[in-house]
């Protein structure tokens, strides 16, 4: 495979908190499949090799790594001590000497001691894809909220490694970062202070899950249902959020642009209101530690009305994407597959030719009722109103429409109905106002029995 060469300085990677610049190479550690296997998972749209190095080294330039090289190292068994075998890991030391490479990154999980012993014989700091991920939340992290949940991720992924490395401070990292110079935090390494630091914060994040719920509670006693954006990290979903909310969102061309979730007023087309909610990017092999430390984050998509998952349909690993992120709803207990309750956006078809839409087009079409989907351009704007109708309809679906009529003097009365539903139609006639609303199913008794309503007939 071609080198990947980007600028940079070849200073050494510092820890957390300043922008790392060091050349690094990365490595696809990934099992041999044999010929029949391999055509078997193409037809399924799993990733191949190639695929999956590209994406490991975009996690790297995502905290701007140099990646000087990439390299596929095909694995026939893992080896317990090194992941590797034998003949591999001495290959690789002709590459790190080669390219003055400063940090290996290993696309895999690797258990502590195998960590450790690569980094003993290359002689340079290793980093695999867990830890990567890691490292990029906690530069991305802006919030409290944010960094609470990364910190806590960090150290429960380093409590093991830093206490096998008591023997070894020229290899420890720091309690934030993992690419932190020779021994700068030995205190990291005590086990009852990493204990603590974990209770602490794990006390804090449920401070932040009951204000969420405070929030979460504000927002229902009006009549603002949530929806949530989910989907593969750059699939586009902070460039269609501000799409449709006319926000602001940092939206870029890369891997996890956006970390902190955010959540704006979304104006629907018949005059309704609702809240969008912007959640962090799904990755494949996502960190169980990160979809913990996040659950408080991601009760926003639990509790969402309508969940739109994002697709970047021009993107060759499309559909696997789409299951990878299916596997996280999963984790979180939602059923991809079930109800009506989440919608498909199939975005970037500004990208193709109008033959290759009309295509997609007709894909669509022939989907299932239940798992409908809807093409758009978040960047042009294309398909966006039809996809606001359609999310109209779905709130519509769970609320009642009810037809009364108010004295024109009830000031708190017609207040009231503004706030807590929603007004469809409003015409003044002899001193009176003839209403229509529409109202959540836990209102609708109050509005019945308040202002003597009547559903309205269809």
């Amino acid at each position: 495979m071609e080198p990947f060469d980007r600028e940079g300085s070849a200073d050494r990677p510092r820890s957390a908190g300043n922008k790392p610049t060091g050349r690094v190479i990365v490595i696809g550690p990934y099992l041999r499949v044999r010929r029949g296997d391999a055509d078997a998972q193409a037809s399924e749209g799993v990733r191949d090799s190639e695929a999956r190095l590209e994406e490991a080294a975009g996690l790297a330039r995502a905290i701007d790594l140099t990646v000087a090289d990439t390299l596929i190292a095909p694995v026939s068994q893992i080896r317990p001590a090194t992941y590797l075998g034998k003949g591999k890991v001495e290959e690789i030391i002709g590459l790190i000497a080669g390219h003055d490479i400063e940090l290996v990154v290993m696309d895999c999980a690797l258990s502590p001691i195998q960590q450790r012993n690569l980094e003993k014989a290359w002689n340079t700091k290793v980093l695999d894809r867990t830890g990567l991920i890691l490292e990029i939340f906690g530069r991305r992290a802006k919030t409290k909220e944010g960094a609470l949940q990364v910190e806590l991720a960090h150290l429960n992924y380093q409590r093991s490694r830093l206490v096998r490395s008591w023997t070894h401070l020229e290899r420890q990292r720091g309690g934030f970062g993992f690419m932190g110079g020779p021994g700068e935090t030995q205190i990291e390494a005590d086990r009852r202070l990493i204990g603590d630091r974990i209770a602490r914060l794990e006390n804090e994040i449920k401070k932040v899950q009951a204000t969420r719920r405070l929030h979460r509670a504000g927002r229902q006693r009006v009549p603002y249902r949530v929806v949530a954006l989910v989907g593969y990290t750059n699939a586009g979903k902070s460039t269609l959020f501000n799409r449709l909310t006319r926000a602001d969102v940092q939206a870029a061309d890369m891997l996890f642009a956006t970390l902190d979730p955010t959540l704006r007023s979304l104006s629907l087309p018949h005059g309704g209101k609702a809240m969008l909610s912007d959640t962090v990017g799904f990755i494949s092999n996502l960190p169980t530690q990160l979809v913990a430390a996040f659950r408080a984050t991601l009760e926003e998509v639990l509790q969402a009305d309508i969940i739109l998952h994002v697709r970047d349909v021009s993107h060759e690993d499309a559909e696997a994407q789409e299951r990878d992120v299916d596997a996280v709803l999963r984790q979180l207990g939602i059923d991809p597959d079930a109800g009506q309750r989440i919608l498909e956006v199939w975005n970037k078809i500004d990208r193709f030719d109008p033959e290759q839409r009309e295509n997609l087009r007709n894909i669509a079409a022939r989907r299932p009722p239940e798992r409908p989907c809807f093409l758009v351009s978040a960047q042009t704007g294309e398909g966006i109103e039809a996809l606001l109708i359609a999310i109209e309809d779905r709130l519509a679906a769970k609320r009642t429409t009810l037809d009364l009529s108010i004295d024109a003097s009830d000031g708190a009365g017609i207040s009231w109905l503004h706030r807590n539903s929603e007004v469809l139609n409003k015409v003044l006639l002899d001193g009176r106002f003839d209403m229509t609303v529409r109202v959540d199913e836990t209102k609708r008794d109050i509005v019945v029995s308040r202002f003597d309503a009547v559903p309205r007939v269809a």
